[in-house]
C-alpha cells in the first residue's frame, strides 16, 4: 500500500471523484445517493442499516434480507432500494456500523503497547458482542468512516514510534487479524457447544442461545476432553517430543474466564514482537546515521 501525496488528490476534479469511488463506498461515506422516484423518502440509510443491524444482534444474519428489514420498518422490500442498491450494500453498510458502536478506549501517550492492546481488546470483545460480524462476506469489508476512525486511533497510539507508514500499516493489518482469528475461535466454540446442547436436549436448532443453560454450553465446549486426548490417548512412540513434555504436566483446571487469559497471552506474544520490531527499526537507523 503506497501512501499519496493528499495535494494530488485535491487536484482532482470533484466529479472524477465522485465516477471513481465504488458505489458502496460512495454510499459508505455519503457522497452518493440511490436514483430516487416517487414521493419524498419517509426513511433514511442510517435507519435502514440499523433496522438491519438490530435484526442480526437478535437472530444472526441469514435472518437479514431485504424482504425482513422492510418489514421491521413497516415498508415493502421494494421501498428499500430507494435507500440501498442491493443486499450485499446493506452488508457493507452494516459491517461499518458495527465499528460504530464500539466504545473507544482511551490511551496514554506515552505507552503505544498499553493502547494497542486495549484497541485491539476491544474490537475483540465487540466480535463477541455480534458475532454475525463474522459471518459477513469478505467483500464487505471497505474502508468506511467508523472503520477508518479506528485506524486512525491506532496511528494515533503508533505516533511516538519510528516507524514507517507502511510499517504502522501492516501492524494494524497484523493486529486486525488477531481481532478476526481470536474472535473466530471464541465464537465458533461457542456455536458448537450450543448446538451440542440442542441436541442432548431435544431442542430445535434454532433455539436462542440465550435461552440455554450457560452450564450446559461451557460443559459442552468440543475442546473440554483436548487434555484428556494429550495425557491419556497419545501413544509415546508416536509423539515421542509431544508426551516426553508432557510427562511432569498437571492440566489446569477450566475456568470460565480462560479466554481472557488465552487473549491475553497471544495478544502479549504479538505485541512482543512489535516491541523487538520496533528496537531492532530504532537501532538499524541510529547506525545507518552514525555511519
Amino acid at each position: 500500500m503506497t501512501p499519496t501525496d493528499p495535494t494530488d488528490a485535491r487536484s482532482t476534479a470533484g466529479a472524477a471523484e465522485e465516477t471513481a469511488l465504488p458505489p458502496v463506498v460512495a454510499r459508505l461515506w455519503g457522497r452518493g445517493t440511490p436514483p430516487r422516484r416517487g414521493p419524498k423518502p419517509a426513511l433514511s440509510i442510517e435507519q435502514v442499516v440499523r433496522a438491519a443491524v438490530d435484526l442480526a444482534d437478535a437472530e444472526g444474519l441469514p435472518a437479514v434480507s431485504m424482504a425482513r428489514v422492510a418489514e421491521s420498518l413497516g415498508y415493502s422490500s421494494m421501498a428499500l432500494y430507494r435507500y440501498v442498491e442491493s443486499k450485499d450494500e446493506l452488508l457493507a453498510l452494516m459491517a461499518d456500523a458495527a465499528a460504530d458502536v464500539l466504545e473507544m478506549p482511551a490511551h496514554d501517550e506515552a505507552d503505544w503497547r498499553a493502547g494497542l492492546a486495549a484497541w485491539t481488546r476491544a474490537q475483540i470483545q465487540g466480535v463477541l458482542a455480534r458475532p454475525w460480524y463474522l459471518d459477513l462476506p469478505l467483500t464487505t469489508a471497505q474502508v468506511g468512516p467508523h472503520r477508518l476512525r479506528w485506524i486512525d486511533r491506532a496511528f494515533a497510539i503508533l505516533a511516538p514510534l519510528d516507524l514507517t507508514v507502511d510499517e504502522k500499516l501492516q501492524i494494524v493489518g497484523l493486529l486486525a487479524q488477531h481481532v478476526l482469528g481470536e474472535g473466530r475461535v471464541q465464537v465458533e466454540t461457542r456455536r458448537a457447544a450450543a448446538e451440542a446442547v440442542r441436541a442432548a436436549q431435544g431442542l430445535p436448532s434454532d433455539t436462542p442461545e440465550a435461552d440455554l443453560d450457560e452450564g450446559a454450553i461451557a460443559a459442552a465446549n468440543p475442546y473440554a476432553d483436548y487434555e484428556l486426548v494429550l495425557t491419556r490417548l497419545a501413544d509415546p512412540q508416536t509423539y515421542p517430543a509431544l508426551t516426553g513434555a508432557l510427562a511432569a504436566w498437571t492440566p489446569s483446571t477450566p475456568r470460565p474466564d480462560d479466554w481472557e487469559s488465552d487473549i491475553g497471552f497471544g495478544l502479549d506474544i504479538l505485541l512482543d514482537g512489535i516491541e523487538s520490531f520496533v528496537a531492532k527499526r530504532s537501532a538499524a537507523r541510529r547506525s545507518a546515521g552514525d555511519g
